[in-house]
């Protein structure tokens, strides 16, 4: 069998989706994206599969994930990456397919029945932040996630501080103890306003609070993670397993959060997980993003052992015709149940996409682009 040409498509709101196709007639599908970069990736992608992978044999998956990364003396970072991971998802799409197994089976199996998933509520006004996460409770989530802070200075004002707690603390008031609250700082912080922050998040007890500095500034986790009990989670902006190599030696983190769609692929994040496994380090796999990046990470998290909550970008207990769920031939294959998703059992990803969604959809104006922030006297924030 050989990979005999490929398709990319931009479809909204900000996705980019790759289908592979084999001259035995299988096709896989991945999700190679940067969100607000389609175009960028779009153009590696093309690159890798135009000058190495077409014409071969797509269940050699591990010696092609080497030779895309190290096919070039130039190598990491999240375009890259981003390239690798989506054509990474569909070589396993179309080796499960070719072994009639869900790709979870072919990395050695369940681990677990079902995973928990976490859906995100904002987190810019106390109250519109609580009022969200009281419906996502009642539509039977046990976890959910919220923005901590806006911009915020070098060191910034007790104020501040007490705009954060006074989130989370209406959050936890509103939601009860049995609903967990991960905390994302969106590495908007310094190291001395994320110490701190975390000190005065501590007694509304977060499941952990995410990125609380920015990733160029990790080398200070464990000044943040000896000053607060607090679980630190960290990894949306690392792209590798040498990126996490870092965190674990020595141990700063509690929980790791590489993304199927920017770390490699599947391929990848199972060896992150695995080397995180060791440092007796959890994973919750980020994944703000679309059906075929979850059915991705989906397989990860059913075949590790220290999988803890997964995020997903799109809400599995909405309407099928919601957001996420138009590019799916079945869009109930995402089978949600108080508070966790049970992933597809069919072969490969396990999903059947909607092509003609997919078509009828690509090509939209679709020019997606974080905010850029400043601060009052001009300067530039962290988005």
């Amino acid at each position: 069998m050989n990979v005999t040409g490929y398709e990319l498509f931009e479809v909204p709101p900000r996705w980019l989706f790759l289908r592979l196709d084999t001259d035995e007639g299988l096709v896989g599908w991945g999700e190679p994206i940067v969100e607000g970069k389609a175009p960028t990736v779009r153009a590696a992608v093309g690159q890798l599969l135009d000058n190495y992978l077409v014409g071969t044999d797509p269940l050699r998956i591990g010696n092609h994930w080497q030779m895309m990364y190290r096919g070039s003396f130039y190598r990491g970072g999240p375009i890259l990456m981003s390239a690798i991971a989506g054509i990474d998802q569909a070589l396993w799409d179309i080796k499960g397919k070719h072994y009639g197994a869900p790709v979870y089976d072919l990395l050695g199996g369940q681990c677990r029945d079902r995973v928990p998933v976490y859906q995100w509520i904002g987190g810019d006004r106390p109250t519109e932040v609580a009022a969200e996460g009281e419906k996502m409770v009642d539509a039977g989530y046990g976890a959910v996630k919220m923005d901590a802070i806006e911009r915020m200075e070098q060191i910034d004002s007790p104020a501040a501080v007490e705009e954060a707690v006074d989130r989370v603390r209406h959050v936890r008031e509103t939601l009860g103890d049995d609903v967990d609250i991960c905390v994302d700082f969106r590495g908007r912080a310094s190291t001395t306003m994320a110490r701190q922050l975390a000190n005065a998040l501590e007694p509304f007890s977060p499941m952990f609070i995410e990125e609380p500095v920015a990733p160029e500034n990790d080398d200070n986790l464990s000044l943040l993670a000896e000053a607060t009990n607090v679980p630190i989670a960290t990894g949306e902006r690392r792209y590798s397993r040498w990126d996490f190599k870092s965190l674990l030696q020595p141990r700063s983190v509690d929980v790791v959060q590489p993304d199927v769609s920017h770390a490699g692929g599947i391929t990848e994040v199972v060896k992150i997980a695995h080397m995180a496994h060791a440092h007796d380090v959890a994973i919750a796999p980020n994944c703000p993003l679309g059906p075929i990046a979850l059915a991705s990470s989906l397989q990860v998290t059913m075949a590790v052992q220290n999988a803890l909550i997964q995020d997903h970008g799109f809400d599995s207990s909405l309407a099928p015709d919601s957001v996420g769920h138009e590019y799916l031939a079945d869009p109930g294959v995402f089978e949600f149940d108080d508070g966790y998703v049970v992933p597809p059992d069919e072969p490969g990803l396990g999903i059947t996409i909607d092509e003609d969604a997919v078509r009828e959809k690509a090509g939209q104006d679709i020019n997606w682009h974080n905010p850029v922030w400043r601060h009052g006297d001009g300067s530039a924030a962290n988005w």
